[in-house]
């Protein structure tokens, strides 16, 4: 898979997660309605500020975009930022919780 597949390919994913749709989330993003409908599609690719604004929107940075192991970046950015006021007891705490539920 190419670069640019791979871009359309975790779009699609990252949008179907947050179920939205190519023309909410074109227009959600300042675009026409088939903005995003064009980059899945192969016809464009967005710019570096419109690739942050797309991260931006899925609230991921674009390290989780190209992490390609996680499934869903939307929600591991999330408990990462529900727990990062937390103190290391608590953290210890919860990974303690996430490593019981990794074994089942």
């Amino acid at each position: 898979m190419d670069n640019a597949e791979f871009i359309r390919n975790r779009i699609t994913q990252l949008r179907i997660a947050k179920n939205v749709s190519e023309y909410q989330m074109s227009l959600d993003l300042g675009h026409s309605k088939s903005y995003i409908q064009g980059i899945t599609s192969g016809r464009a690719l967005p710019s570096m500020n419109e690739f942050i604004s797309i991260c931006d929107y899925f609230e991921i940075t674009p390290k989780d975009f190209f992490d390609s192991n996680t499934d869903n970046p939307i929600l591991i950015q999330k408990l990462f930022n529900a727990t990062s006021d937390l103190h290391d007891e608590e953290i210890e705490l919860l990974i303690n919780v996430a490593e019981k539920f990794k074994r089942k």
